[in-house]
Parts: structure tokens; C-alpha cells; sequence
């Protein structure tokens, strides 16, 4: 029953002069049942005054050929279609046996098994664009083949999140990465296609769609089960796997009840989602997955406003300015010329090969200012840029950084040099728990030019081996890190174990951070750990971090530079780092006793496939209380 309760809400949030009035998103979030994805009863009542009962028509069908000519005679139609027609001689992909699919999983090899799947999707995607251009029946042999070789496959799930091949082996189904995406294909080929595909085909993509998806979804937000365990989660998967899942229902369900249950049901995993981001917009995860989970938020965001006639509005959310901290995050983040940090399974750099929908729905929304193109690979995303073109986007020239940027609640400081060649560092605080976590309280990445130094190694490439935590060498851990071990102890995992900024001073000549890092370990002999960073930004730059320390009794202790440069070690107190286009002198300095360096292979590969070292700056005695500090100066520039 609808409660009293819920009307009184309704009628505060739905103004009875408007028709287009907008779902309180806050007050909705009010009407949930604690502890559960699915919508509530009062919930469902009021999304029945928003939602509309039929299916959702992401663009119109092949039949519709004013629009569809229309696409074609543009210069993006024209493109798409000469990319599919180069892929028509090519031989299909098929789906992976058994045998690989178990060997992928056990050894967590992606490499196994992810270009097939995903050229799979891809070519599927390219060929029922292309007939939709062209309609002449070019397209649809290949169409049918590879939707055929979907349905004929027993998982959808990518071999590494079946571990133990429940999946594979009938014993369950669950929706992860590649399922909520082969589901998004099965029903997109369906509602464009329509009766260019057999009858019998379309009833098995109904047949696989409410199967392996609206049925598996549904259940898990209305249960919790362990099929969808991100949907209530903070990181990428919630929302890449949440927007899969709702277009699929609400494009391929037949059940207007399941389309409105799969829409309550995203409102309320997106409060999980959001809570990941901090309220200056920080994304723990990275620049990539900002772009890989922000960026399927507001796809989600668009499909629904869409769906609604805008009458549920995901970009706007609670109104706050939290939205826009998050959608402007990449220029905040920005070191200089296109780098980031590296921290966690970031990378340092994204890649100009699609993936750009975020920074452009970012700018539309948010009036982000970072570049980016219109090379959208996915088909979703294509056809909303073509439905409603997005504006042109900022010129990366017009973009000026801040001398400064600071994190606050992370205690991420992103301190910008404005030399000639610039000197800057990014360094965070953070805590040992976060999305994609490395144990990695207090590491740092400096920048020279456009080149780094010494910096964050960022991810291991994803197997069984280099995403371990617990031995020494795994990037992981914060051996891998530019960070102390004491008496041969590492940084600990969990939340409480983080860092803490004590002191900032940024000015125009110089900006200085002070952090505890001690809270990172388990270390009840040590009485205190400080990490200060200094830049000095006159003359051709000069950064210091030094860390000092405090113990109860002698302990061994040491710190480390993080590298993919070329090194020389003149000395127990000088290192020479060579990058493509600059050198940089490390004059180590200690306070308490000698010194010496050891340096280190970092032994995993990494996703830069490139080899980094660890050059270990370690105190030869033990000592109760001494420091190291680290001088960083450019010899060229």
C-alpha cells in the first residue's frame, strides 16, 4: 500500500501544476527500505509518475529511414560506415572454449580471452550500425553470425570473475564487466534490427536477456545476493555494471514492472556509487576509471533522462556541487602536459583511442575544460552523440592550471611549477582502503617537463600473481611505493590505516605539505613518522621530501625512489635519474647515521610493461630517531 507517509512526499516533490516536474532524487533516497537496492513501495509510486510504461527506444528502429539517411549523409555516419565495411572480409570471432576459459580464470590471464570478447562486441556493434545506415542487408549475415556466436556462449562473464567456473558450469549466473555489456548488445540489436532478424533469433535474445540479466539483477538488488555484489559498491563496477544492466531491462524486458524496478533500483545503487567520490570530486580510482565508471554514471544519467523526458536527472542529483567537483576532476587532477598520477591501478597518462564520452558529457554538464574528441567506440554512446550532437570541445591551449591543487579530504596535494620546464609533484596522504587500493600512504610522483623521474609506478598488469598483496615485490604492497619500511614491516591495509596532512603553507614561491604517515603501519615501537614535501618553485625548481622519525628502540629503516628511468649511483648520497629528455639530480641527505642504497628490479609486470626499480635509501644501523631527505634538482631545463 501506498503510506500516508509517501504521499505527503509526493506531494512536496511532484508539483501538481506541472507535468514535467522533476523526481526529488533526495527525497526518493528517504522512501528507501534500509539495506535494499530495490525501490520500496512508496518508491515505486512515484517513479510511476516519471517512468513510462513502455520499453525504452534508444534511437529509433532501421525502419525509421528519414532519421537514419539523415545519420548516413553526415560526416560521423560516413565514417562509421567505411570502419564497418573494412570488417566485413574479416573472419568472425568465436567464442572461447572451454578449455581457455578455465585457464584464463585460474591464471587470471586477460590476455586470454578480452580481445576476443571484446572484438566480438565490437564488430557486432560496428555491423547493426552500419545497416542501420545503409540498409541493404550488407551487414546482417555478420549480424546474425556473431549474435548467434553471444547467445551460443555459456558465460558472459569474464573468465577471471568465474573463479571458481560456477559460471561456466550451469551452477549460477552472475553479471559482471562483460555480461552487463553483452546484454546491452543483445537488447540494442534487437530494438533497432527489429524484423530484419528471424523470428527465432529474436525470441532467444529475449529468451538470454531475461535469463542472464533482468532476472539475475533483479533479484540481487530485491535479495543481495552474491550474482551482483557491486551493486551497492563505491568503485567502477557499480556504475559500469549498473548501467549496463538497467539499459538492457528497460530497452529488452517485456515487464513494464521490471523496466520500473530496474530504474528504483539504479537511484539507489547510485547513493552507494557517489559516496566513493569525495566532496571536492576526488576519484580515489584514477583518471582512467574516473572515465570508465563517471563516465557509464552518466551514461546512465543520460539513457534515463532520456527515458523520462528528463524527469529523472542524474546530473543534477541533490543539487549540490559535488556533481560538478567530480565531472571537472581531470583538470584538478592534471599535473602538466597530459599526466596524472599514477596512484593505485592508475596510469599516467589515458589513452586518445575513444573513451572520451565522460569528458564529453563532463563538459555539456559540468563545463569541464579538458580536450577531448568524438571518437566514440561504443555504440550506445555513438548514437546519443548523434541523436543530440555534443558542443565542440575545449581547446587544450585554453586550459589554465591552478598553481595549486589540494584534495582536501583525501590529502591529495597536486603542487604545479611555472618554470620554463616545469618542476611538479603530486603527493597523498590518503589511506590504505581505497578503490583499486596500493598500500601507498605518503607516496609521491614528479614530474620534470613531460617526462617523470620518479613517480608512483602505478598498476600490475592483471593476473594471478601481480595483483597479490602479501610478498615482497607486488605493486601492490608499499615495497612497490616511494615510501619507509621499518624493522622490514610494511604498510598495513584497511582504513584506519592512513595518513594525515598536520600542516600546509602554499604560497606563490613555494608550497609545503606535512603529514603523519605512522597511522599506515603497525608499528607499536615507533613514537612518530613525518613526511614533509617542499617545492620550491624559484629558479629551475628544487623539491625535497624528507621523512623523519622517532622510535622507542633502534629499528631499521629506510625509504625508496620509484623509477622507470635510467639511474646511476654515484654514491651512498647522490643518484643521477634520466628521463627521455631531462636529467635530475637526488642528493640524499640523513640525519643519524650512514647510509646506503640498494637498488631493485621491481619483479611483476606491469601495465605500463615497462620495467621499474625500486632503489632502495636505506640507514646502515639501526637507530632510534634519525631522517632522510631526498633533494630533487633538474640538471637540464
Amino acid at each position: 500500500m501506498f503510506s500516508r507517509i509517501a504521499a505527503v512526499f509526493l506531494g512536496a516533490i511532484l508539483c501538481a501544476s506541472s507535468t514535467m516536474a522533476k523526481l526529488d532524487i533526495v527525497e526518493y533516497l528517504k522512501l528507501a527500505d534500509e539495506g535494499v537496492i530495490y525501490p520500496s513501495e512508496a518508491q515505486i509510486e512515484l517513479l510511476k509518475t516519471v517512468v513510462p510504461e513502455g520499453i525504452f527506444q534508444p534511437a529509433p528502429s532501421i525502419s525509421d529511414r528519414e532519421f537514419w539517411e539523415g545519420i548516413a549523409a553526415t560526416d560521423s555516419g560516413k565514417q562509421w560506415l567505411e570502419m564497418a565495411s573494412s570488417k566485413l572480409e574479416m573472419a568472425p570471432e568465436v567464442p572461447i572454449s572451454d578449455a581457455i576459459y578455465r585457464k584464463a580464470g585460474l591464471n587470471g590471464d586477460r590476455m586470454l580471452y578480452k580481445p576476443r570478447y571484446y572484438d566480438t562486441m565490437k564488430r557486432l556493434e560496428a555491423f547493426m550500425l552500419a545497416e542501420c545506415l545503409e540498409n541493404e542487408g550488407r551487414f546482417l549475415p555478420q549480424v546474425e553470425i556473431y549474435v548467434q556466436a553471444i547467445l551460443d556462449m555459456k558465460s558472459w562473464v569474464h573468465p577471471n570473475h568465474d573463479k571458481r567456473n560456477d559460471v561456466l558450469d550451469g551452477k549460477r549466473i552472475s553479471i559482471d564487466l562483460g555480461a552487463r555489456k553483452f546484454g546491452s548488445d543483445m537488447a540494442l540489436v534487437k530494438v533497432l534490427l527489429e524484423d530484419r532478424l528471424p523470428e527465432t533469433m529474436r525470441k532467444e535474445i529475449d529468451r538470454e536477456i531475461q535469463r542472464r540479466i533482468v532476472d539475475v539483477y533483479l533479484t540481487s538488488c530485491q535479495t543481495g545476493d552474491r550474482n551482483c555484489s557491486w551493486i551497492d559498491g563505491t568503485s567502477n563496477w557499480n556504475s559500469v555494471c549498473t548501467s549496463g544492466s538497467v539499459f538492457t531491462t528497460i530497452a529488452g524486458a517485456n515487464q513494464a514492472e521490471q523496466r520500473l524496478g530496474a530504474v528504483g533500483s539504479a537511484l539507489n545503487s547510485m547513493a552507494h556509487y557517489l559516496s566513493g567520490f569525495d566532496k571536492d570530486g576526488y576519484c580515489s580510482e584514477g583518471i582512467g576509471y574516473w572515465g570508465y565508471g563517471f563516465g557509464h554514471y552518466l551514461y546512465l544519467a543520460e539513457i534515463l533522462h532520456d527515458y523520462t523526458d528528463g524527469q529523472i536527472d542524474l546530473f543534477e542529483w541533490d543539487g549540490s556541487d559535488k556533481l560538478k567537483n567530480v565531472g571537472t576532476f581531470p583538470e584538478k587532477a592534471h599535473i602538466q602536459h597530459g599526466n596524472f598520477p599514477a596512484f593505485s591501478d592508475s596510469k599516467p597518462k589515458v589513452s586518445n583511442d575513444g573513451g572520451h564520452f565522460a569528458k564529453a558529457l563532463a563538459t555539456k554538464h559540468y563545463g569541464s575544460q579538458w580536450p577531448y574528441d568524438l571518437n566514440f567506440e561504443d555504440a550506445i554512446e555513438r548514437m546519443i552523440h548523434w541523436k543530440t550532437p555534443f558542443a565542440e570541445s575545449p581547446k587544450e591551449e585554453g586550459i589554465n592550471l591552478a598553481d595549486l591543487t589540494f584534495f582536501r579530504e583525501m590529502g591529495v596535494v597536486v603542487s604545479r611549477g611555472k618554470q620554463d620546464v616545469p618542476l611538479s609533484i603530486a603527493i597523498k596522504a590518503g589511506h590504505n582502503a581505497e578503490n583499486h587500493n596500493h598500500d601507498d600512504v605518503g607516496s609521491y610522483s614528479l614530474m620534470l617537463g613531460e617526462d617523470f623521474p620518479t613517480r608512483d609506478i602505478g598498476s600490475a598488469s592483471y593476473n594471478a600473481m601481480a595483483t597479490a598483496t602479501n610478498q615482497k615485490g607486488k605493486a601492490r604492497n608499499s615495497w612497490g611505493h616511494s615510501v619507509p619500511r621499518i624493522n622490514n614491516t610494511l604498510q598495513s591495509r584497511g582504513r584506519e590505516f592512513e595518513g594525515r596532512i598536520l600542516e600546509t603553507e602554499f604560497l606563490e614561491s613555494s608550497d609545503r605539505v606535512v603529514m603523519d604517515i605512522l597511522p599506515a603501519y603497525e608499528l607499536p615501537v615507533m613514537e612518530s613518522l613525518v613526511r614533509t614535501m617542499l617545492n620550491d618553485k624559484s629558479g629551475v625548481g628544487t623539491i625535497v621530501v624528507t621523512d623523519e622519525f622517532v622510535a622507542k628502540e633502534a629499528v631499521t629503516f629506510g625509504t625508496a625512489i620509484m623509477t622507470y628511468a635510467k639511474y646511476d649511483i654515484l654514491d651512498s648520497n647522490t643518484i643521477i635519474l634520466t628521463t627521455e629528455h631531462y636529467r635530475m639530480r637526488a642528493d640524499i641527505v640523513s640525519k643519524g647515521g650512514a647510509l646506503k642504497i640498494v637498488d631493485e628490479v621491481v619483479p611483476v609486470i606491469l601495465g605500463s610493461f615497462k620495467t621499474a626499480y625500486r632503489i632502495g635509501v636505506d640507514f646502515v644501523d639501526p637507530l632510534e630517531k634519525g631522517s632522510i631527505s631526498i633533494r630533487y634538482t633538474p640538471l637540464d631545463g
